[in-house]
Order: C-alpha cells, then sequence, then structure tokens
C-alpha cells in the first residue's frame, strides 16, 4: 500500500494555522512583481508554503547554496522546474526533507550502519539511496536511487514538515555557477513565484566557501559508499564512514 505524504492538514498545526490563512490573503493582495522576503519566523514559512501549495517554485537559500524547490506530490511543478533550470530531463533531482527519522520513508536504510545518517545529518550533505515506493512515481522516473538532503537549515525543514519532502536543486540554469545570493540568477526571477533571503544576505561574501554545493555520497550498496560530488564538508564526510568501516567503492 503506499504511503505517500500529503500536506499537513492545517487543523492540526494549532497557531501555524493563523500564518498559513494570512499567508493565503496576503498572497491574493500583493501584484505579482512583489515576491521577495527574508526568512524568519512562521510568517515566512507560511508564505513559502502557501506558494508551494499553488505548484509555484521557489528560490530558497540552504546550509550551502541557493536553492530552487518545489513540491515532489506536484507534476506541474516537477516539470516547471526542469523548464526553469534548462535541465536534461534524464538528470535526477533530489529531494529534501525536514528530519532524518524520516529517511527511510524515502529511501531504503536497511544495511546502513546504525547512526550514521544521524551522525552525518543534518548537514550539507546528498545520501544517495535506493528509492521506496512512497515516492512520486513522476519524480525521477525508471531511475532506481533518489538523493536525500536534510540541510542544516531551520526554515527549509519547518517548509517540508509542513507540506512534506521538496524536489530540490541549486538555484541556476544547468552548467551554469551556483549561487550565494539571489541577484546571481535575477534573469530567472520572473519565471519563480518568490525568492526567499537569509537575513545575512546583504553580506554577499558570506557564503562564497559554500559555493560548491553539499557533498553527494551514494549509500547504496551495502558497506560501500561512492562520492559523486565533493563539496561542503567532504574530508569530514569521508572520515565519518571509514569510522563506520564503509569501504570506497574504489577499494
Amino acid at each position: 500500500m503506499s504511503q505517500r505524504r500529503t500536506i499537513m492538514n492545517p487543523k492540526h498545526m494549532g497557531p501555524m494555522k493563523v500564518f498559513l490563512n494570512a499567508a493565503v490573503k496576503q498572497l491574493e493582495m500583493l501584484d505579482p512583481e512583489e515576491k521577495h522576503w527574508y526568512v524568519g519566523g512562521n510568517r515566512s514559512v507560511a508564505t513559502a508554503v502557501e506558494l508551494l501549495k499553488k505548484g509555484e517554485i521557489i528560490a530558497i537559500p540552504t546550509d550551502t547554496i541557493y536553492g530552487f524547490a518545489g513540491s515532489i506530490e506536484n507534476d506541474t511543478a516537477i516539470k516547471k522546474l526542469y523548464e526553469i533550470k534548462k535541465r536534461d530531463e534524464h538528470k535526477p533531482l533530489a529531494i529534501c526533507i525536514d528530519n532524518v527519522n524520516e529517511i527511510h520513508k524515502w529511501g531504503i536504510v536497511d544495511e546502513l550502519p546504525p547512526r550514521l545518517l544521524e551522525n552525518l545529518l543534518p548537514g550539507p550533505y546528498t545520501i544517495v539511496l535506493k528509492r521506496t515506493e512512497a515516492l512520486n512515481p513522476s519524480l525521477n522516473p525508471e531511475i532506481n536511487n533518489v538523493g536525500i538532503r536534510v540541510p542544516d537549515y531551520k526554515f527549509v525543514r519547518s517548509v517540508a514538515k509542513i507540506i512534506g519532502p521538496l524536489a530540490l536543486t541549486s538555484a541556476n540554469e544547468s552548467n551554469k555557477l551556483s549561487s550565494v545570493h539571489p541577484e546571481e540568477f535575477t534573469e530567472l526571477w520572473p519565471k519563480l513565484g518568490g525568492i526567499f533571503y537569509h537575513q545575512a544576505d546583504y553580506n554577499k561574501g558570506l557564503n562564497l566557501s559554500k559555493r560548491k554545493g553539499s557533498t553527494v555520497i551514494d549509500l547504496s550498496q551495502a558497506g560501500h559508499y561512492k562520492i559523486l560530488r565533493k563539496g561542503v564538508n567532504s574530508t569530514h564526510c569521508i572520515n565519518l564512514l571509514h569510522s563506520y568501516g564503509l569501504k570506497s567503492c574504489k577499494d
């Protein structure tokens, strides 16, 4: 039986439903060009959630580079994400979730060493696992694995907690430099439903060291790992994998 997650029911969200209702009204009143928000508290989370519900693609800061995000349950949003990125339709998208304890719903973790994921995440890593049947079949069709992110960034995790997993990719056109500030992808603003700014984005040099993005690790083969992309904190990641007895696929 499918266990695909649906959007959290606002009736069971306590005070958050007030912010969600307010966000709906605010978005109805805004001019289409008014789509820039600073990240900060429940108000910005609710705005992002309502945009995603509408099938929009939003630009969000993460613990590494800026990303484009859409709901994995919205087939139109997935298609739109590829179009905005000018991304090869055969190149898979990673997903972003709110909690390490949720990974098993989307990726098979049965053969991983106990506590490995909890020691890696949240953090600047994308973990590649064999996908489960819970994932939307329209996301990365005919691809058996899925990349999963649990970023060390409260705003992103809060959004994903409400709406469910996000399809997440870097905020740039394919084959162009990744972005650490929204002004680096201004040409794509008209195609986005919203752009969310980190409070510290006035200092554009703040995250330059993180431009290389997350480190991508394939853990789909029991007892082994393969670094698909060396990104932020890759050395720490490799050392941790070795401490758990995992071997490089090159060994």
